[in-house]
């Protein structure tokens, strides 16, 4: 079951971004010492130029690490990365952020050197869009552990299969974690809340978000004194995959550029890059 959740984030955009596919060398050769973290983003949906420019800033800002970022301009729901066609795709990064939105990418093959790259210890930290990527069958109610359209909601530890209208989601914290220590509750701006159609053994949830959407008009029209709906769901939670417990951090916000911009964002997603590379305790020290 999921038990904990804190949120934060961060800043301005910086005028100077790299391009497209992989910004500069450092895409063949990380460097240094620094905490090496793999930015995944692109597909539907989302303004991905601007995100992945405030998630790599964000990062860097707060915590010893480089972010290489490899960015598609495919905007469709069947974005691809080249990257992802090698099966050391992964090889000299310490973390892989999950940023892309490819809904109708259903090519196993190319799911699975994804998930073997996890599954062989690589941690990952999915944002938003990564819940409802690479997903195909009957998504829509629980799948079964074991199951052939089972293996990125497992990676996951959360199925999601769709979210209401957007707007604010109120952020509860659950039991304290590492992540989330210290956090205060707060309220986003229009949001989207993902729902939650199941839960996987070894997923912990670590927030929690309410949003009240109020009735719409075919609504008001069958009822005048139709009330407000109020819906649930965990948000952020953390999971330990396969046989190697890898560490995977996810939270299903971060639909609105200026959400990512939120420091209180920003901070939830650093300390969850720094749990999963299992350096939280170090840099909190």
């Amino acid at each position: 079951m999921l038990k904990h959740l804190p949120l934060a984030l961060a800043a301005a955009l910086a005028p100077a971004f790299l391009n497209l596919t992989a910004y500069g060398d450092e895409a063949q050769s990380p460097s240094s010492d620094k905490l090496q973290v793999l930015l995944v983003a692109g597909g539907c949906c989302h303004d991905y130029a601007t995100q992945s420019k405030l998630l790599k800033e964000g990062l860097e800002e707060r915590i010893d690490a480089e972010v290489t970022v490899v960015l598609s301009d495919d905007k469709s729901t069947q974005a691809r990365f080249e990257i992802y066609e090698s099966d050391e795709w992964a090889d000299g990064y310490d973390v892989v952020i999950h940023d892309e939105c490819s809904a109708n990418v259903t090519e196993k093959p190319y799911v699975n050197r994804i998930l073997d790259t996890h599954l062989d210890g690589v941690p990952a930290v999915n944002l938003h869009c990564a819940m409802h990527s690479y997903r195909w069958g009957d998504y829509k109610n629980p799948v079964q552990p074991g199951a052939e359209n089972a293996g990125w909601f497992e990676m996951l530890g959360l199925q999601s299969s769709g979210h209401g209208p957007k707007f604010p989601i109120d952020i509860q914290h659950q039991n304290e974690h590492p992540i989330t220590k210290g956090m205060k509750d707060w309220t986003t701006i229009n949001e989207e809340l993902y729902n939650n159609v199941r839960i996987f053994d070894g997923a912990s949830a670590l927030i929690s978000g309410v949003q009240e959407t109020p009735p719409n008009k075919r609504q008001l029209k069958q009822d005048p004194n139709a009330q407000p709906n109020t819906a649930t769901a965990v948000v952020a939670w953390t999971n330990e995959y396969g046989p190697n417990k890898t560490r995977i951090f996810s939270t299903s916000l971060g639909h609105q550029n200026e959400t990512v911009a939120d420091a209180r964002y920003m901070d939830l997603v650093s300390r969850g890059v720094l749990w999963a590379a299992g350096r939280l305790q170090e840099e909190s020290k």
